[in-house]
């Protein structure tokens, strides 16, 4: 998987920086931290909130600890005996530096990304068992391109148009391909289950019978594992 954009890293390193020296400067200071430092700490906050939500969104264990120490009554007044929680709040920031040095921010989303495929493959695995065909070649197929979506994001393929239409999973397909990200024979076989999708989608219900939605299911399964849960 690609690494994150450098903007994020640099953003992590410059709130660990910050916060370091904010933090040293707390511990010593007998009066307070006042003035323009004052607005660097409330600016730094803020910052940090709002990299945590975008990263790991407001249920994580990150994000817990970041409101619990913004919770500290008079949170701002920070001087050389009340500091623990800003120093808290610095830990949560080298603490995802820590999760991004280590591969271990994209290895979760991954993981998350995996589950959530899983969850869609199994409805279609269970409309498939009770018959409905059609509907699970929609959302099989509808799995399949969204992956080979999320596989383009990883290696800083287009997933839109020039006009920002999202592209069909044909493009996507090629560029993937054209992009040695898998061989040539898979992309064959991914056109296969992308025409049973498109006819699916568009009423043309006898084009296709249930056995080949079942082999679809099976790559798609096959596939989603072997690409899409690993970082």
């Amino acid at each position: 998987m690609r690494k994150l954009d450098s903007r994020i890293t640099s953003e992590i390193d410059n709130l660990v920086e910050v916060g370091t020296r904010l933090n040293s400067h707390a511990s010593v200071s007998s009066n307070g931290i006042e003035g323009e430092e004052l607005v660097e700490v409330a600016t730094w906050v803020t910052r940090l909130g709002q990299l945590i939500r975008n990263l790991y969104g407001e249920k994580s264990q990150h994000f817990d600890s970041y409101s619990r120490a913004l919770e500290t009554v008079n949170f701002y007044s920070l001087h050389s005996n009340y500091y623990g929680h800003f120093t808290q709040m610095v830990g949560v920031a080298k603490a995802i530096k820590h999760d991004v040095a280590n591969g271990l921010l994209v290895n979760f989303k991954s993981f998350v990304q995996a589950e959530v495929f899983a969850d869609f493959l199994e409805m279609g695995e269970y409309l498939l068992n009770e018959g409905y065909k059609d509907a699970a070649a929609v959302i099989i197929g509808s799995v399949l391109e969204d992956g080979l979506r999320k596989m383009c994001e990883r290696v800083s393929l287009p997933t839109v148009t020039d006009s920002g239409k999202p592209l069909t999973m044909d493009p996507l397909n090629a560029q993937l391909a054209k992009a040695d990200v898998y061989s040539k024979l898979v992309q064959k076989q991914i056109t296969t289950w992308a025409h049973i999708r498109n006819k699916a989608a568009h009423g043309e219900y006898g084009e296709y019978t249930g056995e080949q939605v079942g082999m679809m299911l099976l790559f798609v399964q096959s596939f989603a594992s072997e690409h899409l849960s690993c970082a």
